[in-house]
């Protein structure tokens, strides 16, 4: 049997893409829609939350990424401050209009102000819905970390045997693990690509392909990226004269896809930080022993840099410059969302070291209701145009 043909091998790809777009704007499916083993869903909010824990419960973890720049808000505000990032206010709103009322729960950690005080909002507004903060450290280095994470994981198992209304055993706990470590696998392959042969695969299309995961279920995920990755594997483009960024500041709130869009057509963006809570661990968990407390000990010592963790093993300036020297770019994107205080502040002080370092950035702003991208885009090319004559 001959092989696929080059065109009929992008189509297929361009089918998997377009399902992932649709899902990025799917609805959290009800009870009733949920593939077979799970029983419910549970919300969680970014940066980094243990999926294997509500996957083994039968909860369908449901990543909370806010309500685009489709979204009109016309409750959040009698709720929620405006001065308040996007991601918390839309996300407010979509609870306030009934768009998550399919939702079992939702999950939250103090990784700034605004998202540690949505889960009392929660609370209030949606007493049937579990609403939750899972304490997770902001500083790693003390002796108890593991310990500590260890026993908040096992608090959040209690609270999802009774939203689901049965035991969460070890082993399946085990399974899960073993299920997001082939995730983890894939991931880890897709981000080499970006690497490697950045023009064999987008930033906007590596996006979709692992946005995918916060509405489906890890199997699902992984039975995706083993379609999708032989495919980006054999597609035969040629390389084109652009310059090779890095892209930090989505570790949180996410940029709009248009945006996303304007950095393809000028750059190639060859590591980021876009949905760092899906990729948060960096090596497998182990597989064997107590699993709740390999989780703990991979969040502690197997885990990414984050302006929301403060690690001294990881400083806001090296794990910025490992990124660049391990995706040999030329120069980095420095984002914030708006309104948001670590990544402001984060921005301050990457601008600083990369200015006595000698490397060329550019600082961008951004909000997830953005709708017009023209300014962004002429800012872009002329940094990439002057990239380019500086590396000739």
């Amino acid at each position: 049997m001959s092989s696929p043909s080059a065109a009929a091998r992008e189509r297929e790809l361009g089918a998997i893409l377009e399902r992932c777009n649709d899902l990025r704007q799917a609805a959290v499916p009800a009870d009733a829609e949920l593939p077979a083993g799970f029983v419910g869903t549970l919300g969680h909010f970014p940066v980094y939350f243990p999926e294997e824990i509500a996957h083994a419960a039968g909860l369908l973890p449901v990543g909370l990424l806010g309500g685009g720049n489709k979204l009109e808000m016309k409750h959040a505000d009698a709720h929620i401050g405006s001065f308040i990032c996007s991601i918390c206010r839309s996300t407010t709103e979509m609870g306030l209009n009934g768009s998550l009322a399919t939702l079992g729960g939702f999950v939250t950690h103090p990784i700034c102000d605004a998202a540690k005080h949505l889960a009392g909002i929660w609370g209030r507004n949606f007493p049937e819905q579990l609403a939750q903060i899972l304490y997770l450290p902001q500083n790693p280095n003390t002796p108890g970390a593991v310990r500590y994470v260890a026993a908040e994981y096992q608090r959040l198992r209690s609270e999802l045997e009774k939203k689901a209304g049965r035991l969460v055993e070890d082993e399946a706990v085990s399974r899960s693990v073993r299920l997001y470590n082939r995730n983890r696998r894939l991931l880890r392959e897709l981000y080499a690509i970006r690497r490697d042969t950045p023009w064999k695969l987008s930033c906007t299309e590596s996006y979709l392909l692992v946005r995918a995961r916060t509405r489906l279920p890890c199997e699902e995920h992984n039975a995706l990226l083993e379609a999708a990755l032989p495919l980006v594997h054999a597609r035969e483009r040629a390389a084109q004269d652009k310059p090779r960024v890095v892209f930090v500041g989505g570790f949180c709130e996410q940029p709009p896809l248009e945006m996303l869009e304007v950095l393809d057509d000028t750059c190639y963006v060859v590591d980021d930080d876009l949905l760092i809570g899906l990729r948060w661990l960096t090596s497998d968990v182990p597989e064997t022993g107590d699993p709740i407390r390999a989780l703990a000990e991979s969040f502690v010592d197997r885990s990414a840099a984050s302006p929301v963790q403060h690690d001294e093993r990881k400083t806001k300036e090296e794990y910025l410059m490992a990124m660049l020297r391990a995706a040999r770019a030329d120069a980095a994107i420095l984002t914030a969302a708006k309104f948001c205080e670590p990544g402001l502040d984060e921005q301050v002080a990457w601008s600083k070291h990369l200015d006595a370092a000698g490397i060329q950035y550019l600082v961008l702003e951004f909000e997830e209701k953005m709708t017009s991208f023209e300014q962004m885009a002429m800012q872009l090319e002329t940094f990439a145009e002057s990239l380019l004559f500086s590396i000739a």
